[in-house]
């Protein structure tokens, strides 16, 4: 059983720690038990919010860098010191499991901890003007200057490290920024929140708005005040706001369809041990998931039966206990809909070689083989726990394959030839390619985002901090004597 525990939380708006009549409840997906409430605002809430970020901004980015630095470290500090604390609110209110929860304590340390070094290294260049004759007399530079204030919108698959994968740039660039987590996931982003206020941050800097996207979503996105969104989420959700937000910059994580190639000279306990993970970690609700396994035809059946075993081992329960690999999704709808997919599959002849069963939130690992091209499953972001593989004779087969989405955010190959490896890296077309590894890997610090479908420019630390601020000339023209 589940550790019942309930939490009664407030908002942090523009600094304070407000609580409000209406409010939403918080459910842990394993049982559907209430685990807490928090305050349902209303645009009334984000117009406040707002209008107090526009003194925020100008207090952050008055900030000197060592305070900057000195915040997000206290910041982790906190988060260090109660880690078992936030992993437990993780893993009540998402899909993972303790030890997948775990984790991602100990990347938002990290994110948080890069984001405090990255302010001393938010620097400008100078520019040689005399290149342009006419212009010998005149020296500069530029440098980067804070954005404003920042609309951040974020997912329940990380719902800890992805709200500090904006936050952390956002403070250490010199901005404000509102946060509006998941309905499903909201006590970690205020955990988040709890742990700035701790850390000294100023007020109406930062404000975390609890509440449903049809009473505040469009305040967030189309108020003129907001100057970048930053969204991870939905293709369809992305192209949503990209329609309402007006003249904004934008910043857009919108998932994938990830494929991993394994090719007749690959490490085959490697690519097995890397894509099972790769396939099921947080219940497949993972935009880097391996979806699509392409194997080469020498290897093809004997890589199909070892998955498949090894699948089988993964173990599915309690997501508290240590013993657990895999709890349930984050709705019983979002099982539905993955059994809904899967059975389509089948009943236009894919074959079902394990997994396939429901239990209310939870949906087994599932593997599927002979999958048509015209399955929604073949073409779209399943965000769960179920992957198909493929049959390929080549690697140009392979890469032609695993192109042929509407996503490229991240692909995987397992080779030992570095020709083809480089000739992946070429020719994929995504954002990152993980060679000998499945497409399920990320560091903090690495530039994280994809082409087509997959969103727009790039999160990790310093690429964030470079969309989240401006670059601004400074000539000055001398008197030549």
């Amino acid at each position: 059983m589940m550790t019942k525990t309930f939490m009664k939380n407030k908002m942090f708006l523009a600094g304070q720690w407000v609580s409000r009549e209406n409010e939403m409840n918080v459910y842990n997906p394993q049982d559907n038990s209430m685990i807490g409430t928090v305050p349902a605002a209303s645009e009334h809430d984000v117009q406040f919010a707002i209008e107090e970020a526009k003194s925020g901004q100008m207090i952050a980015a008055s900030l000197p860098v060592h305070e900057r630095m000195a915040i997000l470290n206290r910041a982790a500090n906190w988060i260090y010191e109660h880690k078992e604390q936030y992993a437990t609110v993780i893993a009540l209110e998402s899909s993972k499991t303790i030890r997948e929860a775990r984790k991602e304590v100990r990347r938002c340390i990290e994110t948080l901890r890069i984001s405090a070094e990255e302010v001393r290294r938010m620097n400008g260049e100078t520019i040689s003007f005399d290149q342009m004759p006419g212009s010998e007399n005149r020296v500069g530079y530029y440098y980067r200057f804070p954005i404003g204030i920042i609309s951040a919108i974020t997912p329940f698959n990380d719902p800890l490290n992805l709200v500090a994968h904006k936050v952390g740039p956002a403070i250490a660039a010199g901005n404000a920024i509102l946060v509006k987590p998941a309905p499903a996931t909201p006590l970690s982003a205020l955990l988040l929140a709890e742990a700035f206020d701790k850390a000294g941050l100023p007020p109406k800097i930062l404000s975390v708005i609890t509440g449903h996207t049809s009473d505040i979503g469009d305040a967030l996105i189309t108020h003129p005040a907001i100057r970048m969104i930053s969204f991870t989420g939905g293709l369809a959700t992305g192209e949503m706001i990209m329609k309402k937000a007006g003249l904004k910059k934008m910043s857009m994580e919108l998932g994938s369809n990830s494929p991993v190639i394994v090719m007749k000279d690959a490490d085959l306990e490697l690519a097995i041990d890397s894509s099972v993970s790769g396939a099921f970690w947080a219940a497949g609700q993972n935009c880097l998931g391996v979806q699509r396994i392409y194997a080469q035809n020498e290897i093809f059946e004997e890589f199909v039966e070892r998955f498949v075993k090894r699948t089988k081992q993964y173990r599915v329960g309690n997501k508290l206990s240590e013993e657990t690999d895999m709890g349930p999704m984050i709705s019983e709808n979002e099982a539905k809909r993955v059994e809904s997919w899967v059975n389509e599959a089948v009943q236009k002849g894919a074959t079902l070689l394990c997994g396939g069963k429901r239990t209310g939130a939870y949906y087994e690992p599932t593997v599927l083989i002979h999958v048509p091209s015209d399955c929604k499953i073949s073409k779209e972001e399943v965000f769960g726990p179920v992957v198909s593989i493929f049959k390929v004779s080549d690697l140009d087969t392979a890469i032609h394959e695993a192109n042929h989405v509407p996503f490229g955010l991240q692909a995987g190959i397992f080779t030992q030839d570095l020709d083809k490896a480089f000739q992946a890296i070429q020719k994929l077309d995504v954002g990152g390619v993980m060679i000998n590894d499945s497409s399920d890997y990320r560091i903090d610090a690495m530039p994280f985002g994809g082409v087509k479908g997959s969103g727009i420019g790039r999160e990790g630390i310093s690429f964030a901090i470079q969309e989240m601020t401006e670059p601004k000339v400074v000539c000055f023209k001398l008197s030549m004597q």
